[in-house]
C-alpha cells in the first residue's frame, strides 16, 4: 500500500521513470549540482521558472540576480505559497530548504543574505527547474 506521500506525490519507481537521474538525485534524493554548472546560473532571458518535476510555477526572471554562488539565485517565488521551507540539517549545517508544494520537490536553499525588499536569496538548482520564455506580447507590457 502507498503512503499518504507516494499516493499525492508519487512513489520513488514513477519519479525515476519520469526525470532523469540527475534531476531524481537533487528533486527526490536533495542532492545539488556542482556550483558554476547549472543550465541557468549564467542566463537572462525573460520569462518564468517552473518546476522540473510537476511545473508548479516558482519563480520570475525579473526576480533573479547573480549571487555570485554558483547557482541560479532569485529575491523571491512568484507565489509563497508555491514554495514550502524547512530546517534542513544535513552535511552539518543549519539552513532553510525549499521545496515545491504541488509535489515535494527538492529546490535548493533559501538564506537571510539577499538583495531585495525581503533580503532573502533563494539560491535554486538549475536541474530542479525549466524555464517559460514570456511571449512577444508578454515582454511588450
Amino acid at each position: 500500500m502507498a503512503t499518504d506521500q507516494e499516493s499525492e506525490k508519487g512513489s520513488d519507481k514513477e519519479w525515476q521513470n519520469s526525470l532523469t537521474a540527475e534531476q531524481f538525485y537533487v528533486l527526490r534524493q536533495k542532492g545539488t549540482e556542482a556550483p558554476f554548472t547549472g543550465k541557468y546560473n549564467d542566463f537572462h532571458q525573460k520569462g518564468f521558472f517552473v518546476c522540473a518535476a510537476c511545473g508548479n510555477s516558482l519563480f520570475s526572471s525579473d526576480d533573479k540576480y547573480d549571487s555570485g554562488s554558483g547557482w541560479p539565485s532569485f529575491t523571491k517565488p512568484v507565489d509563497s505559497a508555491n514554495i514550502d521551507t524547512r530546517q534542513d540539517t544535513s552535511h552539518n549545517m543549519l539552513r532553510t530548504e525549499a521545496l515545491c508544494t504541488k509535489c515535494g520537490s527538492h529546490l535548493g536553499h533559501v538564506f537571510e543574505d539577499g538583495p531585495g525588499e525581503l533580503g532573502q536569496r533563494w539560491c535554486i538548482n538549475s536541474v530542479s527547474l525549466e524555464f517559460m520564455p514570456k511571449s512577444p506580447s508578454e515582454e511588450e507590457t
